[in-house]
């Protein structure tokens, strides 16, 4: 006779999956009150049970094992679920005002720029570097950063002049 990887004997374990599933799937349906619940607690149940079979066979109830065990894991998600609604409700919600018409204009107004020029206005304005930290970042001379930084400040300033007034 040839055995199961977990050592049971074929078909033992078939024929008691086949003939407890739907039993104990429905004892946990009438206890969670979702269908497909119970049948992945069911499952999971008989997952573990399948694990251990070469010794629960010899039990004198194996089913009463695996009806504890899908018990056990029904509590277990509803202390999980119970432990995330009490913290979502613990949590602030923040409102966080939108962005103002100008800032919505200045970020479409950059958008405009070549990407140089772009980055030398963010750096310079937003970041705050010096010219001399944007040139040594950028891989530059000073005066490129400069250049930038005055091209980018009146394509911004021709973009924005009718925005903003």
């Amino acid at each position: 006779m040839t055995l199961a990887p977990n050592g049971a004997r074929p078909g033992d374990f078939d024929e008691f999956y086949r003939t407890r599933f739907r039993g104990l799937t429905l004892q946990l349906y009438a206890y969670v009150g979702d269908l497909q619940e119970a049948q992945d607690l069911v499952q999971e149940a008989f997952c573990r049970a399948y694990v251990r079979w070469r010794k629960l066979r010899d039990y004198d109830d194996p089913a009463r094992w695996v009806r504890q065990v899908a018990w056990n894991l029904a509590k277990s998600r509803f202390r999980r679920r119970r432990t995330a609604a009490a913290f979502l409700r613990s949590q602030r919600q923040v409102v966080v005002a939108g962005p103002d018409a100008d800032r919505v204009a200045l970020v479409r107004a950059l958008a405009t720029l070549s990407p140089q020029h772009r980055r030398a206005v963010v750096l310079h304005y937003m970041a705050q570097l010096s010219v001399a930290e944007i040139a040594a970042q950028e891989g530059v001379a000073e005066g490129t950063v400069k250049s930038w930084l005055s091209r980018g400040r009146a394509a911004l300033a021709n973009q924005l002049k009718g925005e903003l007034s």
